[in-house]
């Protein structure tokens, strides 16, 4: 796994040509910040951990460019939001936690499949560099680091979730996936069906919002 950051590219035509490499890396990409989780996957601190709760919410109405339609998930990594077009010129703003360094990507997936308290399995190779993970995260464990609700984005293994680590939430700290606290995405979750497009971009809305 050492030379697994290759396989990210912030820039890319084909989205399936990461597929393997999510496989083998983004499997847990957005983890959990408490014990061995935070080993391997950063972010968490674990300092301002009382300063929030799981049921936090950054969730608002924003103007938003009238280039994408409704019902579009528009996520800006520059910005470290996630907004949902709910109609031309306005979308609803969610913060997230961005892909940490040369985990950054962009491109253009859809949802493929939606899942409720989703489980968590870290990869073989995961577990060699931390023998201190779990073999298996039951869904609706606290300390599932995919927290309550997940959209899994094409035939990777990128996924827009929740998380057990809320105040990892604005920050870069994952390897791929699209963070977001556990309020925020259940309120995503029951508005966006599967075959939704999401566009994964470096550009800014936020400064003309």
């Amino acid at each position: 796994m050492t030379n697994r950051s290759t396989f990210f590219s912030r820039h890319f035509g084909s989205i399936t040509a990461v597929g393997i490499a999510a496989a083998m890396t983004v499997a847990a990409v957005d983890s959990a910040s408490a014990g061995p989780f935070r080993f391997l996957f950063g972010g968490g601190g674990g300092s301002n951990k009382a300063s929030y709760s799981h049921n936090a919410s950054g969730k608002r109405v924003v103007p938003f460019t009238k280039r994408y339609s409704k019902g579009t998930i528009v996520v800006s990594f520059a910005d470290r939001k996630l907004y949902f077009v709910s109609k031309p010129g306005q979308a609803i703003s969610y913060p997230i936690g961005a892909p940490m360094g040369k985990a950054s990507w962009s491109g253009v997936l859809r949802v493929s499949r939606k899942q409720v308290n989703p489980t968590w399995t870290p990869t073989a190779g995961m577990r060699r560099e931390n023998p201190e993970l779990p073999a298996f995260v039951p869904g609706g464990h606290p300390r599932n680091p995919l927290g309550i609700r997940a959209l899994y984005l094409g035939s990777t293994l990128y996924r827009i979730h929740g998380t057990d680590a809320p105040w990892t939430i604005g920050q870069e700290v994952s390897r791929g996936c699209i963070r977001m606290y556990n309020r925020d995405v259940v309120d995503l979750y029951s508005r966006v069906p599967v075959g939704t497009k999401v566009i994964v971009t470096w550009d800014r809305f936020s400064r003309r919002a």
